[in-house]
């Protein structure tokens, strides 16, 4: 079976369950709400929350779950006591579907993502153009 592929964030929650759709719309409306510069797209074929190009947070939808992306560790220590009663493993936060979406917790969750990375340079893998690092190429003999 061919491997759907999505180019928007209507286009993925299009295709999910009622149950899992109406969740992703709850998490999707929290996101919006949190991060409202953040511009919607999609990335690794799940939706994607991005900030001056960079990927803030992912969400997916499941079988019996739904999830958020990436749970990083400052994420995880930040919020532990919040993120006691769902499954948090490496990079990922999984909450049930039979439960109610906890819309404040994901707010948080984008929060501080975003604060993560608007402290780090530049899309990834790529440095600030400063004037230490221009005067450090120009003194690079050319050859």
């Amino acid at each position: 079976m061919a491997r759907q592929r999505f180019a928007t964030v209507d286009d993925y929650l299009a295709t999910q369950p009622d149950a899992v759709r109406a969740a992703l719309e709850r998490v999707r409306a929290a996101i919006r709400r949190t991060l409202p510069q953040a511009e919607e797209g999609i990335g690794y074929q799940i939706p994607v929350f991005r900030l001056r190009g960079r990927a803030v947070i992912y969400m997916a939808g499941w079988k019996a779950h739904y999830s958020l992306y990436p749970a990083t560790s400052s994420v995880k220590d930040a919020l532990a006591a919040e993120l006691a009663p769902y499954e948090v493993s490496r990079g990922t936060v999984r909450f049930p579907l039979g439960q109610p979406v906890p819309v404040r917790l994901v707010a948080r969750i984008a929060r501080l993502r975003a604060q993560e990375e608007s402290g780090r340079p530049g899309p990834a893998g790529v440095l600030p153009r400063t004037r230490t690092a221009l005067s450090r190429r120009s003194a690079v003999p050319r050859g």
